[in-house]
């Protein structure tokens, strides 16, 4: 009897836990497709960004976005920069002399740890220098390692300073004996990206030769615009982030490619093509590449008829670096583009295969893109994926992870995981958390497409009964959302169904509005300003000049105007005047930007609907 109760006992746990595992991972799946769909129109919207920069911003106060090189001032502009800028006596952080030795290093970690900044003036004097030993440095970094000198990869950080602070109390700080690579993607989506790339850049200072850096596809001013880092360095330097904005934009040009180990392991961000050519990448003037508009259409092409050669030998140049920024490879054979995440490609083991023989590799470690255990194997072990920002999509859902490498070339997986608040929770309450947050994230995603699935629905219910079946609830889904989701399995948390299983397709849109409900606004421009109120956010903070937060009713009206002519959205110029009437409260003529967009985020109604 003991025994039987002991097997049914093990049968519930093994049971119970396979079902967290099925919820956590289907979770998982739900942040990755959006997280993709939004890099997709992030892309769509880059030329827009482009031309915003162009026509609203004054050339000294970011990069001038029509310049091919994407270049800032020279040397003498950033001395004057920093120079000009007093650090008052009242100034109680870190103060940085040139050149650093470990002793400042130590002062910034100390700094960070208890939530302080460092001063715009040593910010912008760091930034200075590091572009002075970033030109120095080749596209492609050649390193040896040793028995005694390990070597120690990191992937995405993404603005988490916790894992960093983590990673360097685990493995040591960097040093003539530890030497680092960090493999792009240090900013955005987190809070700290730039307390990172101060300590990046301080001990890259220090150790020249022993500390490398990569370039990651979000080391990109338009892609900075959108996911947060601009947003953190306008919140946390007021009057001086346009400037440091400014020479970060040049900087992150200077950034190397990649990093070859023992002249076997290629180490870049995103990926390889097959037509990536460490030759050409070597050659290549990496500053003036632009990899943020290439058309993902024409990365296969081999010329353009109304392009010179040597304009499209750019834009080849412009494709190889796309190509390692944004790639992710596949299981099966081919090479084909990445229309997914809107950029790069994706490459099987045939094109790693083509790859390695060229150029005599055994390995090809990236990073790039989410792994739940913080690192991946494919391609039969030769690509390996490293991914370091734990909790990056809700804390407790995935660890984080980097690689020690000796000259054997065979990876050693360090994982770990940041926690908080989580330590003090149950698995299922962790996973429960993580579902709860995913799911809320795709309600929202149906609601800001509310209007065009409802056409969608009424093309599979001909009658008008509100029914339909699973099949064709699943297939008008993926039509127009198209984040490649199992919506038959997501079925029972999204929508309402019929004993006779049936879909009450309306039901997905029960329990969602947006905070602030505006009766007298047309329901299409509600639903288009929620789709695209981030995007919004962005042109915002190009055009607020002063970072008031405030905006004339004109002015929101010319934002919107230039911004439905660029996607061909339908003006509603009527309801906007209405909209601008609501919403400026006191009547003073201005409108507080952060409310209107506070207004269209979409919220869960607690209220039932009625029957």
């Amino acid at each position: 009897t003991a025994i039987n109760a002991v097997i049914l006992i093990q049968r519930w746990y093994r049971c119970r836990r396979a079902k967290l595992e099925i919820s956590r991972r289907y979770a998982l799946i739900i942040f990755q497709s959006i997280e993709y769909a939004d890099e997709q129109e992030q892309a769509q919207l880059s030329s827009f960004f482009r031309f915003m920069l162009e026509h609203y911003v004054h050339p000294n106060e970011v990069a001038p976005a029509s310049s091919t090189s994407c270049v800032a001032p020279g040397a003498d502009s950033h001395v004057a920069d920093y120079e000009k800028i007093k650090v008052p006596f009242t100034y109680r952080g870190p103060r940085l002399s040139f050149p650093l030795t470990l002793a400042h290093a130590n002062a910034l970690l100390n700094a960070f740890k208890n939530g302080e900044l460092l001063h715009a003036r040593y910010v912008l004097q760091l930034i200075y220098e590091t572009r002075r030993v970033l030109k120095e440095k080749p596209n492609l970094t050649h390193v040896s390692v040793s028995y005694a000198k390990e070597i120690t990869i990191c992937g995405d950080l993404h603005g988490n300073l916790d894992d960093l602070l983590l990673i360097f109390y685990k493995n040591g700080l960097p040093s003539e004996n530890n030497p680092y690579v960090f493999n792009g993607d240090f900013v955005d989506r987190g809070r700290n990206s730039m307390e990172i790339l101060i300590l990046l850049f301080a001990f890259l200072l220090i150790y020249p030769n022993d500390l490398h850096l990569n370039r990651g596809n979000h080391e990109d001013y338009i892609i900075n615009l959108k996911y947060g880092f601009t947003s953190e360095v306008l919140e946390k330097y007021k009057v001086h982030a346009r400037a440091i904005l400014y020479h970060l934009q040049d900087l992150f040009s200077w950034l190397p490619l990649g990093t070859v180990i023992n002249n076997k392991v290629l180490i870049v961000h995103g990926g390889i093509s097959d037509t990536t050519d460490l030759n050409s990448l070597n050659l290549l003037e990496r500053n003036k590449v632009r990899d943020h508009n290439c058309s993902p259409e024409l990365s296969h092409q081999r010329s353009h008829p109304e392009l010179t050669q040597q304009e499209w030998q750019q834009v080849v140049c412009s494709f190889q670096v796309m190509d390692i920024l944004w790639s992710d490879p596949k299981k099966q054979n081919g090479c084909v583009p990445n229309k997914r995440r809107g950029g790069g490609c994706y490459f099987g083991p045939d094109t790693t295969a083509q790859l390695f023989e060229k150029y005599d590799l055994k390995m090809l470690i990236r990073s790039h893109e989410f792994k739940p255990n913080g690192y991946d194997l494919t391609h039969d072990g030769k690509v390996v994926t490293i991914f370091s920002a734990s909790n990056y999509y809700k804390e407790g859902s995935n660890r984080g992870a980097y690689i020690r490498l000796n000259p054997d070339l065979i990876p050693h997986f360090v994982q770990y995981q940041v926690c908080k608040s989580t330590d003090k929770k149950k698995n299922w309450e962790r996973v429960k958390t993580i579902e709860d947050s995913a799911l809320q994230a795709l309600r929202e995603k149906i609601f800001a497409h509310k209007r065009i699935l409802t056409e969608a629905f009424a093309k599979y219910d001909s009658n008008n009964t509100g029914r339909m079946s699973v099949s064709d609830w699943a297939a008008a889904m993926e039509s127009v959302l198209q984040l490649n989701l199992p919506w038959r399995t997501l079925k029972a948390r999204l929508v309402k169904t019929d004993p006779d299983g049936k879909v009450d397709y309306m039901s997905c849109f029960y329990y969602m509005d947006t905070a602030h409900p505006t009766q007298e606004v047309q329901p299409a421009l509600v639903e288009t300003l929620c789709k695209y109120r981030r995007d919004l956010q962005v042109i915002f903070n190009i055009i607020d000049e002063d970072q008031s937060g405030l905006i004339s009713p004109d002015e929101f009206r010319k934002i919107w105007k230039t911004f439905s002519s660029h996607l061909g959205i339908q003006s509603y110029d009527a309801s906007i005047d209405k909209l601008v009437q609501t919403i400026d409260y006191n009547k003073d003529n201005y409108i507080d930007f952060s409310e209107l967009l506070e207004a269209f985020h979409v919220v869960h109604k607690l209220e039932e609907k009625p029957a």
